[in-house]
């Protein structure tokens, strides 16, 4: 009888302990406690300059060699040509060897005698067929392409539509191009209001926006002709337009193509490392820029 109440004792002292409470793990923490790191959105603003455009690819392929993609892209004048093939989808090695392969013939159509030596649509028809014929608003990654509107000097940024015909008309410098009619309206080259287009960069909405200025006067540069001269006189005109817009940039890359004219398309290789020179210069304070933004 002892034996059995000893183990009934036991056995409710068993039970007593395995009714104790059980402290339950910890909550997580509310959801406005926990940190969410978000990257900011970065936006590339390629200005114009011509021939001197083929600065930007070595720009874009020193953002992508340090792990930098940009969000989005907007380009003036040769900055929408680098821009609307960068945004279709193209690499920057891509486009490197297309601009060592590119005959300048392919984007040129002569119409003089006429409002401009030449008359743009090949340029266009380029573009379309590089960016495999998407419209603007179909690209792999958001892009715009900056013209000037020829009655009311107001610029228009283009973000949906034709993007060959975009690009003509960003591209339209007075007299070396045809203006070019949209809706009922006459375009030209989007340098002559912003020559890098930061503010449209931030209106895209870039949190952090990186500038490249093509426009650097070329110090001692000849001028061999009337083409020369005028594309040199524009330069000159967008240089001094640009520095206002270019102070809103958080980081400004400025390729050196001293000796490189607008018009000088033998020099592209030459164009394409001044601006992996220049990226590489500044890419400490852009790294800077973009871990401040990030939250």
């Amino acid at each position: 009888m002892g034996r059995r109440r000893w183990l009934l004792a036991a056995g409710a002292s068993l039970l007593s302990a395995c009714s104790t409470p059980v402290a339950p793990p910890p909550s997580p923490p509310p959801a406005e406690q926990r940190r969410v790191v978000r990257p900011p959105r970065i936006g590339v603003a390629l200005g114009g300059g011509a021939a001197r455009g083929f600065a930007h690819i070595g720009v874009l392929q020193v953002l992508e060699e340090q792990g930098i993609r940009p969000d989005l892209v907007v380009g003036t004048s040769a900055g929408s040509v680098v821009g609307a093939l960068y945004a279709s989808g193209k690499t920057p090695t891509e486009l490197a060897t297309m601009a060592m392969s590119m005959d300048e013939s392919s984007i040129t159509d002569w119409v003089f005698p006429s409002r401009s030596l030449l008359k743009g649509e090949a340029l266009a028809r380029f573009v379309r067929t590089h960016t495999g014929g998407k419209l603007i608003d179909a690209m792999r990654m958001p892009l715009g392409i900056v013209a000037t509107d020829l009655q009311t000097g107001q610029p228009i940024l283009f973000r949906k539509g034709d993007v060959g015909t975009a690009v003509r008309a960003s591209s339209a410098v007075p007299a070396v191009f045809e203006p070019v009619r949209i809706n009922g309206r006459e375009y030209i080259d989007g340098g002559a209001v912003s020559p890098v287009p930061v503010r449209f960069a931030r209106q895209m909405g870039a949190e952090v926006v990186i500038a490249v200025d093509i426009s650097a006067i070329p110090e001692g540069m000849p001028t061999k002709g009337p083409i020369d001269i005028l594309l040199q006189t524009y330069n000159i005109m967008g240089h001094a337009i640009s520095q206002f817009e270019l102070q809103d940039a958080d980081v400004v890359m400025r390729p050196k193509l001293e000796g490189i004219g607008s018009a000088e398309f033998s020099a592209r290789r030459l164009s394409i490392l001044a601006g992996r020179e220049a990226a590489l210069m500044v890419m400490p304070q852009l790294k800077e820029r973009i871990a401040a933004r990030t939250r």
